[in-house]
């Protein structure tokens, strides 16, 4: 478990964020300690997905702050104003930050080593020779070694998604970020890609995960944070949000996922 001393890797305060009329996030707040793990629960609608992409800025929020590792996450100030950075800065920070998404979103056309290596060359300017050298490791890490050639179409969807993983292990980030990553797969395949992401857990990894996963969250997270309606209903101990829920909501929402 995380001391409560460590300072907060992620840090974001009020966030807002609506599409059209519809008000996804109405002023969430979430903190995230240096390797702790955190996970985000709640209902479809409820604005979990949309709260992960804002971390990264792949949503743009319209209100509030986003901090990760002390750096503001695509603005800057200047004086007493906030400017959106330029883009290539914004990437800059993306790097820092690995996302998993739901669907695997390999390119078919690259082998599981092809795939993993492409960002830290093309991107990060890595010796193939290093970035390959690497990348056999998370493939190694990940129980994919001997699938270093193989195309995504050759691999079942719990093998892809550990691709998907390895290839946002490879750019070395300081947060790592899963839009539920085992929706997307058979019940029989759940279970490998929770397992990878047990062991990144375990080797201190800062992660935060939605899922609708109770189980893993309650053995692998340290927090847990129950979303609905674009707010945040109820968070504490992963163990005492997921065994003792004090509100009605998320009592409900537990009552059917079991």
């Amino acid at each position: 478990m995380t001391s409560t001393t460590v300072a907060p890797l992620v840090t974001a305060r009020n966030v807002r964020k609506r599409f059209g009329d519809n008000e996804v996030l109405k002023g969430v707040d979430l903190t995230v300690a240096e390797g702790e793990v955190v996970v985000i629960m709640g209902p479809s609608g409820s604005g979990k997905s949309t709260l992960l992409r804002c971390l990264n800025y792949l949503e743009e929020i319209d209100s509030g702050s986003i901090l990760v590792g002390g750096d503001l996450i695509g603005h800057r100030v200047e004086g007493d104003r906030i400017r959106r950075l330029p883009e290539r800065a914004i990437a800059a920070q993306r790097r820092r930050i690995g996302m998993v998404f739901q669907q695997f979103n390999l390119f078919p056309h690259m082998t599981a080593l092809g795939n993993i290596v492409e960002a830290p060359i093309g991107v990060n300017r890595e010796p193939r020779r290093d970035a390959e050298r690497y990348a056999r490791e998370l493939l190694d890490k990940v129980g994919l070694g001997d699938k270093v050639d193989a195309y995504p179409r050759r691999l079942s969807g719990g093998q892809q998604q550990r691709v998907a993983i390895a290839r946002a292990l490879a750019m070395r980030p300081e947060l790592m970020l899963f839009d539920e990553p085992t929706s997307a797969l058979d019940p029989e395949l759940v279970g490998e890609v929770l397992n990878v992401m047990r062991d990144l857990a375990a080797s201190g990894m800062t992660m935060v995960v939605v899922t609708h996963e109770t189980a893993f969250a309650r053995e692998v997270a340290d927090r847990a944070v129950f979303l609905d309606g674009g707010v945040v209903v109820e968070e504490g101990t992963a163990h005492e949000v997921l065994t003792r829920p004090t509100q009605e909501r998320t009592r409900a929402f537990l009552s059917r996922m079991t």
